[in-house]
């Protein structure tokens, strides 16, 4: 049988029409495309499972890069931060610009290790699609099922990339099965791995019945697409039939369009590729299931491919499921900030995707969070750290640009204020689209993810204390989930972050970038607190300014065990409906600021109080009272209940997954019950066994090493925040001791 040979275009064709693209978005505006030829995407997965060497291979076979960068030679595009090359992971989200077959592509690459998770969340709510990427030997792990729910919540459709397939120990159908397991989703296999003697030779395309066959020694750069042939091919012919019947099936069940024309055709042979490549793009566009593919990144097998799923099955910025708020903006300007970075020569560089409109160099925009405008100085497309300078960009890019003082992570912009309302008045008007919907999205700010460790910070020498200030405020900027708080009554600043790798990282970034040999504390867990019983009474507080005195009359209560976001609640019962209806609203801010201030600081160690609001009966003042009183008066009544209501520590409970060989597995199970861990599972991966539990982070501190040291360097793990819980009255004491240094 005759076959169809197809060749990919050649490094030096790519390479040269490249160049001519490139020169067009130096000379001024950002080349246009049409929005249909336009994909966001994110790239997410587990540590270490090659996101950064699939994102340095897309580059590379689309012309951006004449060399291939590798993580472990340190030398990769996207992992350009000197933390990230000496480590070897990401830490920081990287934003490339690329062509690929008359297509825009603009693509993050996140982080995986959990410490960065905020980085993941940012990105996320800005992309229309993301490509998910697995360990071929792994299937499934951790941070997998973080980042995948992370997604979830911001409805982002998803195709599943199997990567490392060249390993020996490498199982595409145990990834398939660990995808609908743990992942609970519809997997549809597009791709099966040719593997003779455990080397992967090839892949197997279902939907066109081909082989695709890569040479290796022109890295990757060529490969064969070959109609497989049921003569000459008679086993892997009768295997992707098979499979190509068995995805049909399962389209069948999702795309009704599918059903109609096989029921039409009494067949499943007869469906052609390109009506499965509509089902299958209708069917991940819609979230009803994700398509599955696979490869060798770093053998550079599978890439290619990876790149044309991409365009095939998720969709355009103008399908985003969020562009019903968008386009109430009209053909005005709509952007949204997701990543702020430093740069030494150009300053503050925030990327923003733009939605509808588009945005030039040198124009004003409007902040709707923070209610000011701001000048737009410069306008970049990144890769990486690579800046190209363009004169202006359209919606549905992804952007860069200078200038930015105020703006931060999340922050809504848009041409100006009057835009702004009008748009808010728009959605407002739309009976289908709920109110709290409307009020979320235009809210400040995405919601941060709260740190589980904090230290002191100290700059070497008075002399450095303000450029310390400065570099502090500069990463806090760049990393929400970093908190920056100073403790007035001890004098220092403390630094709250994710984890430990998260707070070595930021002394890093401190001493290499901006020159200050800082010195950190010893790392201390962020208990919380919470009240045990509801207590309420009325307050008189009296208070003298100069001649004047002043008197506050209250009664409040405190109701523990309160899940809802509103820490202050309005009794609005009969008795009290009309004395609360009477406070004024400065009156009312500064109820709020004293309940909020109360709430930062407990009664047991001066942690955060969770889970309690503070109920208001009745409130009166005499005239001449100004709010500071009323805010010191209702902070004052606040910790005189507190103090006859029981409270607790609560502490961060980790889920902790540990793969470790057989033979030492017995040591890592006898070690655990003694840092109080409740297994939750135990699985088998290959030789190892996975264990699942939840664990105090305080029986964590040094767990990297002792887990070395029982396994013999033969075994891994991944942590992960799980939730807050109360503590026993003995590991309470023994907390409080370490905390404070006495019982």
């Amino acid at each position: 049988m005759k076959q169809r040979l197809l060749l990919t275009t050649s490094w030096y064709k790519f390479h040269k029409r490249y160049a001519q693209k490139s020169s067009k978005i130096v000379k001024g505006k950002h080349e246009d495309h049409e929005t249909a030829k336009i994909r966001n995407i994110g790239i997410l997965a587990h540590i270490d499972a090659g996101k950064t060497t699939t994102t340095e291979r897309m580059l590379f076979y689309s012309g951006v890069i004449r060399h291939m960068g590798e993580v472990h030679h340190g030398n990769t595009v996207t992992d350009y931060m000197q933390q990230e090359r000496e480590r070897g992971i990401t830490i920081t989200s990287a934003a490339a610009t690329f062509e690929w077959k008359n297509h825009r592509i603009n693509l993050i690459d996140t982080p995986g290790h959990i410490d960065f998770t905020m980085e993941v969340e940012q990105t996320l709510r800005v992309l229309d699609g993301a490509v998910v990427i697995l360990d071929g030997s792994a299937g499934v792990e951790a941070q997998t099922l973080t980042v995948c729910r992370q997604a979830d919540k911001y409805n982002i459709p998803r195709i599943i990339y199997v990567n490392k397939m060249d390993r020996l120990d490498a199982n595409f159908d145990m990834c398939v099965q660990s995808i609908e397991r743990k992942l609970n989703v519809e997997a549809l296999p597009t791709q099966f791995p040719i593997k003779e003697k455990g080397i992967l030779e090839g892949i197997v395309n279902v939907i066109t019945m081909e082989k695709l066959i890569f040479d290796i020694k022109d890295m990757g750069m060529k490969y064969k697409r070959l109609k497989l042939s049921e003569n000459e091919d008679k086993g892997l012919w009768e295997m992707a039939l098979e499979k190509r019947r068995n995805l049909i099936d399962k389209l069948s069940n999702m795309d009704d369009k599918l059903a109609n024309i096989i029921i039409e055709q009494e067949s499943l042979d007869s469906i052609t590729a390109q009506t499965l490549l509509n089902s299958l793009y209708r069917s991940t566009v819609n979230r009803k299931g994700v398509p599955v593919l696979l490869g060798s990144s770093y053998k550079n097998i599978g890439v290619q491919p990876l790149m044309d799923s991409i365009l095939l099955y998720l969709p355009a910025p103008d399908q985003n499921k969020y562009m019903k708020y968008y386009d109430s903006f009209g053909k005005h300007l709509s952007a949204r900030a997701f990543k702020v970075v430093h740069d030494n020569q150009k300053g503050a560089i925030t990327f923003f995707r733009i939605y509808t409109g588009s945005i030039k160099k040198g124009t004003k925009v409007y902040n709707v969070q923070r209610e000011i405008s701001e000048q737009v100085g410069k306008l970049y497309v990144a890769c990486a750290d690579d800046y190209q300078d363009v004169s202006e960009i359209s919606h549905g890019n992804i952007a860069a640009a200078t200038g930015l003082k105020y703006t931060t992570t999340g922050d809504l912009i848009t041409s100006g204020a009057t835009v702004a309302s009008r748009a808010r008045k728009t959605l407002e008007a739309q009976k289908e689209i709920d109110s709290k919907d409307v009020e979320n999205f235009f809210a400040l700010n995405s919601k941060i993810l709260e740190p589980v460790f904090f230290c002191s910070i100290e700059a070497p020498s008075p002399s450095t204390q303000v450029a310390l200030e400065t570099a502090l405020k500069q990463l806090e900027r760049e990393d929400p989930s970093l908190k920056v708080i100073q403790d007035e009554e001890i004098g220092q600043t403390v630094l709250a972050g994710m984890g430990e790798l998260h707070i070595e990282i930021i002394k890093e970034r401190i001493r290499s970038e901006f020159k200050i040999d800082v010195e950190l504390g010893s790392l201390q867990i962020a208990y919380k607190e919470a009240i045990l019983n509801p207590a309420k009474d009325t307050f008189t507080s009296k208070f003298s300014i100069g001649k004047r005195n002043c008197t506050v009359t209250m009664t409040v209560s405190l109701i523990p065990n309160h899940q809802g976001s509103e820490t202050l609640l309005l009794d609005k019962t009969p008795d009290c409906i009309a004395n609360i209806d009477a406070i004024n609203t400065n009156m009312m801010k500064a109820i709020k600021a004293g309940v909020e201030s109360v709430l930062r600081n407990g009664p047991k160690l001066g942690y955060p109080i969770v889970n309690m609001a503070v109920k208001l009966h009745w409130l009166e003042y005499g005239p001449g009272t100004v709010p500071t009183i009323v805010t010191a008066a209702i902070s004052q009544s606040i910790r005189k209940l507190m103090e006859t209501s029981s409270s607790v520590l609560l502490e961060p409970i980790m889920l902790l997954e540990i793969e470790v060989e057989e033979e030492y597995s017995s040591a890592v199970m006898a070690d655990l019950p003694k840092r109080r861990a409740e297994i939750q599972d135990i699985d088998a991966r290959r030789k190892n066994k996975v264990i699942r539990c939840l664990v105090p982070l305080a029986e964590l501190l040094g767990y990297s090493t002792e887990l070395r040291i029982l396994s013999s360097g033969h075994a891994t793990f991944s942590l992960e925040f799980d939730h807050y819980e109360k503590m026993d009255p003995t590991t309470e004491a023994e907390a409080v001791k370490r905390v404070t240094g006495f019982f």
